[in-house]
């Protein structure tokens, strides 16, 4: 049998951009006589049918981008959607945002609210639910469709779309060892469960940091944060022991701002007796007493490279290999870690 063929295939084979092999099935005189039999041939070969909502959808430009987030309370992904919108708006695009608020249900249904016709093309962070239960047919579906997609922040390799990351690794490892070169020996993790892949890839960076700079891992000083208990409890568990770590790290602002706070109720001096850092330096980073060093995320930058990769496929001005743009990190340190000994 085979294989099911799409325009961007046929477009792949001749190494010519989408919209050329559209004109030439159409017959048109725009593309030249043996350009036009080739790809004729081909598709014919390969018993090309239109998918007739890729069709539709092509055919329909609205000028609107979509947007799926998971939760919407936080400070990273509201930089991330002003990076959208300022780059979008630039192009002549409009900007719609949903929220699947970590739940694989919802994420469906936005896509079936989003792509029945309203928008030219999605930009998705993906939820929880839907990596916890690896399912990912709904995105699968837009890829068989040609639906201009691309991924940010938590994304799923083996999805063939554009997609846009930061530094996950390299950002843990910065700030390990920025602990380490303080100080610190007995340095706690609070992560996420491992199905999440911005908490795995974080999880990396410490351990690679700790390797190189010979401290024993110490299992018992990572911590896997369930978001759906509660955070304050769990996190007082790492703080109200007998030794409590002399330094942590948080894989987000929120399980930074918690350990802060349980660390202070504990009486412990910060950053003296326990150093924390954490994750994308929102407000919430600055006003803490005292504030927080945080990882840099730079997610106004990461909105505005999603934005163009999406825009350039939208208007099949990028028939290339799919890319994948990471974003590299930096630490801005305040008085959380800046040891005054």
């Amino acid at each position: 049998m085979k294989p099911r063929i799409t325009l961007k295939k046929i477009a792949s084979e001749f190494g010519v951009s989408i919209s050329t092999v559209s004109k030439a099935l159409k017959d048109s005189h725009e593309i030249s006589e043996e350009t036009r039999e080739k790809i004729k041939a081909f598709a014919d070969y390969y018993n090309y049918k239109p998918n007739s909502l890729a069709l539709q959808l092509r055919n329909q430009k609205t000028s609107v981008i979509g947007v799926i987030i998971p939760e919407i309370v936080h400070h990273f992904f509201s930089t991330v959607i002003d990076g959208i919108e300022q780059y979008a708006t630039k192009k002549g695009y409009n900007v719609m945002v949903c929220v699947s608020n970590e739940s694989y249900e919802k994420e469906v249904s936005n896509f079936s609210v989003l792509t029945n016709g309203s928008v030219d093309g999605l930009i998705v962070s993906i939820a929880r639910e839907t990596q916890h239960k690896n399912e990912y047919s709904h995105f699968e579906g837009l890829i068989k469709d040609d639906f201009p997609l691309v991924l940010f922040d938590r994304i799923n390799e083996e999805l063939a779309c554009d997609k846009v990351i930061i530094d996950d690794v390299g950002g843990a490892f910065k700030a390990t060892n920025h602990l380490i070169e303080n100080g610190a020996k007995k340095i706690a993790l609070l992560t996420t469960q491992d199905f999440i892949t911005v908490g795995s890839l974080r999880k990396e960076g410490y351990l690679k940091a700790l390797h190189k700079n010979g401290i024993s891992v110490d299992e018992n000083l990572i911590y896997k944060i369930d978001d759906n208990k509660d955070l304050y409890e769990q996190i007082k568990k790492v703080i109200f022991v007998k030794n409590p770590p002399d330094a942590i790290l948080a894989v987000n602002e929120i399980y930074a701002a918690n350990a802060l706070k349980i660390a202070k109720e504990r009486k412990l001096s910060i950053p003296n007796d326990i150093a924390i850092i954490g994750f994308t330096d929102g407000l919430i980073s600055e006003f803490t007493s005292p504030p927080l060093s945080e990882v840099v995320q730079h997610g106004f930058e990461m909105g505005q490279q999603a934005a163009e990769l999406l825009i350039k496929r939208i208007e099949q001005t990028d028939a290339s290999e799919f890319k994948k743009e990471v974003i590299s990190t930096n630490l801005k340190i305040r008085q959380s870690t800046l040891s005054t000994k």
